[in-house]
């Protein structure tokens, strides 16, 4: 199994933090390894809506996946679970005011299977190294 969580915190007001972290359109922004991120239901995102994500995998090969929303608090927690994709794993963002500012919690959590699971260990390694990127990016973004 790969857990992790990533705490970050972000110099600006929970609702701004929530807002950005929770656009698909601004996912590549931050989430560099993101091609786009495109709601298939049409308006707000709700528990149960589903975005079809793309991503660059090794070598630049572009990955699909859908997702689905699987938790959501305005100004609290967004979480999402994958539905159809390469590694099934799936995330949770969890929003807490801090002073002026707001603390992220980023846990990504998931059982790789087949040829994936004999590989978790290193995956597990890469994935961390890779949210962790993501993090700091969408703090960069949020500060500028």
């Amino acid at each position: 199994m790969i857990r992790f969580t990533i705490d970050t915190e972000v110099n600006r007001p929970v609702e701004d933090v929530f807002a950005f972290a929770t656009d698909p359109a601004r996912l590549p922004e931050w989430q560099t390894n993101t091609v786009s991120a495109v709601p298939v239901d049409p308006g707000e995102l709700v528990v149960g809506s589903r975005i079809r994500e793309v991503h660059r995998g090794p070598g630049g090969r572009e990955l699909e996946s859908l997702v689905e929303v699987s938790e959501l608090e305005p100004n609290r927690v967004f979480a999402l679970r994958m539905i159809e994709g390469p590694i099934p794993i799936h995330g949770r963002i969890a929003f807490e005011p801090s002073g002026e500012g707001t603390i992220v919690h980023f846990t990504v959590h998931g059982e790789p299977t087949g040829l994936m699971r004999i590989l978790q260990p290193v995956l597990g390694v890469g994935l961390k190294r890779q949210f962790r990127e993501h993090c700091a990016n969408l703090k960069r973004a949020l500060e500028a």
